[in-house]
Formats: structure tokens, sequence, C-alpha cells
């Protein structure tokens, strides 16, 4: 993001705090920034819902084994919750026929890039904010994800 579109996006944030909105969207050719404000308590005791996939995920989901959501134990009180910081497409590598980045059992220092999340035609990187071991990756490869969004469980 570059000088200019990080102080749109500072001026769009300052107008829906002094106007109290809930949202702003603002679309200048190509270009559309869109500022969702949420108060973090509410957002965290609301439920998430997510999409069931489509029937040939289904199958890949199952082909996949032990690790398929279904059988995957509960979180345990150690386990720290990487979550998506906007929205935007979830890629596990750098470029299609790249390593991913990390894997289930792997672990991870803070401030190590996790993922990569591209929105707007910007990709972003994500970085863990804890070190342990990935004991859980949550999305798939080019899966849209949402705002506040579990990728990745970690172990502390």
């Amino acid at each position: 993001m570059d000088q200019d579109e990080a102080a749109r996006v500072r001026a769009l944030g300052e107008i829906a705090a002094e106007f109290d909105l809930d949202a702003i969207r603002v679309r200048t050719g190509e270009t559309e920034i869109e500022i969702v404000r949420r108060d973090p308590a509410q957002y965290a005791a609301q439920p998430v819902t997510y999409a069931m996939p489509a029937p040939a995920a289904a199958g890949a989901l199952a082909a996949a084994g032990p690790s398929d959501a279904a059988a995957a134990p509960a979180p345990g009180a150690n386990v720290r919750r990487v979550t998506a910081p906007v929205i935007g497409v979830f890629y596990r590598s750098a470029s299609p026929g790249a390593d991913p980045y990390v894997e289930v059992g792997q672990r991870v220092n803070a401030g190590e890039t996790l993922c990569i999340l591209e929105a707007m035609k910007l990709m972003n990187e994500i970085t863990s904010d804890y070190s342990g071991v990935v004991s859980r990756i949550l999305c798939e490869n080019g899966e849209l994800v949402t705002l506040g969004q579990e990728l990745f469980w970690i172990e502390a």
C-alpha cells in the first residue's frame, strides 16, 4: 500500500469514527476501499458461521483422512488463534508452485510469515504474533476468508 492509499484509508477511518458510521465504502475508478468498524467485544461474542464446502471440496476433505475438520480435537488452553485481519483470498504459499509457508506440526516464531491474504489486488503477508507449533490450518488454499475468521491455531 503506497502512502496515498494509506492516507485515504486513515481519512476514511476518521470519517467513520467522526460520524459514528458502522461502514463506509468509496470507489474511485478501479479502486474500492471499504472500512467496517466493529466493537471487538461484540464481535468476539458472536458465533462465526461457515458455509459448507461444495461437494467436490467435501470429497477432497474426506480423502485427507484424520486431519479433516470433523475429526480434529477442540483447542486446548494453550492454543493461540491467528485470525484474518482483512477480508481476502487465503494463500498458503507465495506462488502456486512454491512450498507452503508453514505446515501442521511446524515450529514458528513470532513475526514469521504464515500465509498471504489477497485483498483488493494487494498481497498481505500474515505473520504470527506467537511462537509455538502450528496445530491446525483452518483454511483451504484459494478460500475467501472473512474479517476475524480463524486461520491457524498455534500451540505455545
